[in-house]
């Protein structure tokens, strides 16, 4: 700590900080453009300019800038001094001479940091009257827009870009003030983080393209908490509503998940939510066949109990993109007994057994925040980028910040982005990958063993050997394998914190067993390590906290003729299982009930389709891959502006359904009660009540405001229908206001804020107002509760995987990807533009076996035609498909290739 002294007034402060961050950590504003509480300083915007003084004689200073200065012990400054701030008032100046003050128009208005800064310097009025520079603007994709005739060169676009995301396609052309920030040519930006350009441009130079089309300002959307459904990383995020759509999503900041950044996946990828196809009233077939016939509510309910109550015997299957109090509920309809997962029996092993892992292993499962203080790490069976975006951005900065010690050891601080860049030369803490294919993370990996699930896994318990000679030797291994299993373990036995990531992507228990054999043996060693498992889906942790039995059991029951009836949770299972073993199933159940926010493949063969709300329209709780519950909540309601529609959440359908099933009417329900309701009958789940603050929460007496202060046009939203303005829902569930009624401050510290606002701070830095310091946690606590916990003790070694001896026939294995491998999103336009063309990977050993070459259209298993990629190194036998490409095909199964005529895809 160190004591400053500002304005006459002092303060304790973090002296490893920069004054900038001290300051602003105090509630001190200072404006500022190029630096970022994510990446340090540069120097580059001249705008944080203060009066320093050498002690407490000096009464002349001089003017330092403050994101370049140390918050020393006894350092005097002046933020209210007249030349800082005349200084700082000609900067800003400086900075919009070619700006096109084009506010009105700007995507960024009443969003902007620029804005924010130019009001707080005092600058309002444009003296320069000669021809302003003017840009060209590029095509950057279906993510970004690009106006670069707004930009004040504050190189936080590339920074973030090149040196915090690890893109290599945004440059800075030119010099001086003739400088370009954008692509060697148009194109779609590579990064699957570049829609963070959004947020880290202070001004409208890198804009949201995809709420373009229906833009609408900050304070005039409606937020509300919310958790991204589109991975198990259980990022926060806010999503703002106009006329009953979702117009944007943000990042929420939360200090122990995912800070200021987001995959694209996450943010671009809601558009399922707004779709035209949706299913916005209860839905009755007679069959598949049959045209769907509308019901109210009450008409629904009460014609699908009476099916259920004359059916013999009711499966329930469950879904891990649904909420915890929805698969409950489910469970509570049709009985423990009858209840299934809605996961594959593969992947249902791969969840139990990454649960005991993380309990058992000896390593305890770092937060994402924490992970990037490890100093080694190894990937086995993963490609985090893809199958857990926010995850990979994490997994890079564990490898960059080798840094910062390097500057640590000649007294360069943490926040010298420039100084540790030059120093680093790019070198980075060791970052092992075994994955068959290239990955986003190789460019600071210090080597990828592509090797197939099986070569994996023995590499793993090899690594565990090396480590601990008391863990099983592994038989049979080349000597490139020994010296890499070698190298790995030197690395990881030199970190003081290590740390191992797997996961579930190749279905392999093999890999998972061998990833904890590694853990168990740097636990057994004493290091202080990490143990990171990742999941698939939302809620596949949470699910597989509750228990069920497996898809594959349900199919069974039913295709057995052991039950007459099934209700499905917001699952298509067709995504899940072959086509014709579904079929099968689904055609010998006499009744079929589906609960689903989209029209899927299961949801057309269904006799009654119940409109189930989205993230969007729901509340409930997830598990993410660190165990961590958090609750999301309803942005609006769906009813308010289409009184039409008849959508509720999953929960309160099942409720209901339950009530009528027993011939009772439905008593009332909210969200607090199944949630206590859940905690309850599962003691895994418990601590999920804690997730957030219940529905009597209250600040000095008032809920929470989902709209912000300015917040207009409520009167005449619905003009078009009624010119009597209905009175706005109210929300029993949550103790969030569907109005800007309501507390939306940041001087009472709470944990659930749905947008950051603050007086004079309208753009994303607003969160700065709500953390204890900048960049560390929020002060009312981050969300979420942690419910996975280590227990005393490392647990047996498993005995390592025998070599396959390789067949001649191909087997398929699946590879995550991040646009388009996931159900919902994919349903996304943007998602969809920004999707790669799918091929199929071989090994050039298995193209020449099989008679074709790259380019090559190839049909799989008589249906799916793909162009054939070679790829060295790609192991023999082994046919990569991007995942969700072939729906019901598993990793390790079987496929079939014939050569195709025509055009490729």
């Amino acid at each position: 700590m160190a004591t400053i002294h500002v304005d006459g007034q002092s303060y304790e402060v973090n002296g490893a900080d920069n004054l900038l961050q001290a300051c602003l950590s105090l509630g001190l504003d200072i404006p500022y453009f190029c630096w970022h509480p994510a990446m340090g300083s540069v120097g580059a915007c001249r705008q944080c300019a203060v009066r320093q003084y050498k002690d407490e004689d000096d009464d002349k200073g001089m003017l330092v800038m403050s994101c370049m200065t140390p918050a020393a012990d006894q350092t005097r400054i002046d933020i209210d001094d007249e030349e800082a701030k005349a200084f700082r008032a000609s900067v800003v100046e400086l900075l919009m001479i070619n700006h096109p003050h084009d506010c009105p128009v700007c995507e960024e208005g009443g969003h902007c940091h620029l804005q924010d800064m130019t009001v707080m310097t005092g600058h309002d009025r444009r003296r320069y009257r000669f021809s302003k520079r003017t840009r060209r603007n590029q095509f950057l994709g279906p993510f970004i827009a690009h106006e670069m005739n707004r930009c004040i060169t504050c190189y936080r676009c590339v920074r973030f870009y090149n040196d915090y995301a690890g893109g290599t396609d945004l440059g800075t052309f030119g010099s001086k003030d003739n400088v370009y920030f954008g692509r060697y040519e148009e194109g779609t930006l590579e990064s699957p983080f570049a829609g963070n350009l959004t947020e880290v441009c202070p001004t409208g130079v890198f804009t949201d393209q995809s709420h373009s089309d229906r833009y609408t300002r900050k304070w005039d959307m409606q937020f509300a908490p919310g958790i991204c459904h589109q991975c198990s990383m259980g990022c926060n995020i806010s999503p703002g509503e106009r006329y009953g759509e979702i117009r944007r999503i943000e990042n929420r900041y939360h200090g122990e998940v995912n800070g200021y950044f987001l995959c694209d996946r996450g943010r671009f990828g809601y558009g399922y939510v707004n779709r035209s196809d949706r299913h916005l009233t209860p839905e009755w077939r007679q069959s598949p066949d049959s045209e769907p016939v509308s019901l109210g509510v009450d008409d629904a309910l009460a014609q699908a109990g009476d099916a259920l109550r004359h059916a013999r015997r009711v499966i329930g299957i469950g879904s891990p993109r649904a909420s915890l109090e929805s698969n409950h509920q489910l469970q509570a309809l049709v009985g423990a007994n009858n209840f299934s997962t809605g996961i594959e029996a593969r992947e249902q092993a791969c969840l139990e057994l990454m649960n005991h892992l993380q309990r058992h292993a000896g390593l305890p499962t770092p937060t994402p925040r924490e992970i990037e203080n490890h100093d080694a790490v190894l990937v086995l069976g993963e490609d985090p980028v893809q199958s857990a975006g926010r995850l990979g951005l994490n997994l890079r900065q564990a490898a960059v910040t080798r840094c910062a010690a390097l500057g640590e050891t000649i007294g360069i601080p943490d926040w010298n982005a420039e100084a540790l860049k030059t120093l680093a030369q790019n070198r980075y803490y060791p970052l092992f990958i075994a994955w068959p294919a290239p990955t986003d993370l190789d460019q600071v990996a210090a080597a990828r063993y592509a090797l197939d699930p099986d070569g994996i896994a023995r590499l793993g318990f090899a690594v565990a050997h090396a480590i601990d000679p008391a863990a099983p030797v592994v038989e049979g291994l080349t000597p490139d394998d020994d010296e890499a299993a070698r190298s790995i373990a030197r690395a990881l036995m030199a970190a003081e914190r290590p740390l191992i990531v797997s996961g579930g992507s190749l279905a392999s228990e093999a890999v998972l067993e061998a990833a904890g054999s590694v853990a168990r043996a740097l636990s057994r060693r004493a290091k202080r390590g990490g143990l990171v498992l990742i999941r698939r889906e939302a809620n596949s942790t949470g699910l597989s906290l509750m228990g069920g039995q497996p898809l594959d059991w349900a199919l069974d029951e039913l295709a057995q003729g052991n039950a007459d009836a099934v209700v499905v949770l917001e699952n298509d299972l067709y995504q899940r299982l072959p086509t014709q073993r579904v079929d099968e199933a689904l055609a010998r159940a006499e009744m079929r009930i589906v609960l689903d926010h989209q029209r899927t493949a299961t949801a057309a063969r269904a006799n009654f389709l119940l409109s189930a709300g989205s993230f969007a329209e729901s509340d409930g709780t997830l598990v993410n891959l660190e165990g961590r519950a958090q609750r999301f909540f309803q942005v609006y309601e769906p009813g308010y502006m289409r009184p039409e529609t008849r959508i509720h959440e999953s929960w309160r359908w099942l409720h209901a359904l339950s009530a009528n099933l027993r011939g009772e009417a439905a008593s009332h329900i909210n969200l607090d009660t199944v949630v206590r309701a859940c905690a309850d009958a599962h003691p895994a789940l418990a601590g999920m009540v804690d997730a957030a603050p219940d529905a009597q929460f209250r600040i000095d007496g008032l809920q929470l405001a989902r709209e912000p202060h300015p917040y207009s046009g409520r009167t005449a939203m619905r003009a078009d229908q009624d010119v009597s303005e209905p009175r706005v829902p109210q929300d029993a569930d949550t103790a969030f206001a569907h109005s800007m009624e309501g507390y939306s401050g940041y001087q009472e510290p709470r944990q659930q804020v749905p947008f950051a606002w603050a007086p004079g701070w309208n753009s994303p830095q607003a969160w700065n107002k709500f953390t204890d310091e900048v960049g560390g946690h929020l002060r009312g606590g981050d969300p979420g509760v942690r419910l996975l916990h280590p227990v005393p003790g490392q647990g047996s070694y498993r005995q390592p995987t025998q070599s396959v001896k390789s067949t001649d026939a191909l087997r398929a294995l699946n590879l995550p990807r991040l646009f388009g491998g996931e159900e919902t999103s994919a349903r996304a336009t943007p998602i969809q533009q920004r999707t790669e063309l799918p091929c199929l990977t071989l090994s050039p050993d298995d193209a020449l076996r099989l008679a074709v070459r790259s380019g090559d259209l190839v049909t799989i298993d008589q249906g799916t035609k793909l162009p054939v990629h070679e790829q060295e190194n790609w192991p023999t036998g082994w046919a990569g498909l991007p995942a969700g490409l072939i729906p019901g095909l598993l990793t390790g199964e079987s496929v079939t290739l014939n050569e195709s005529a025509g055009d490729q895809p």
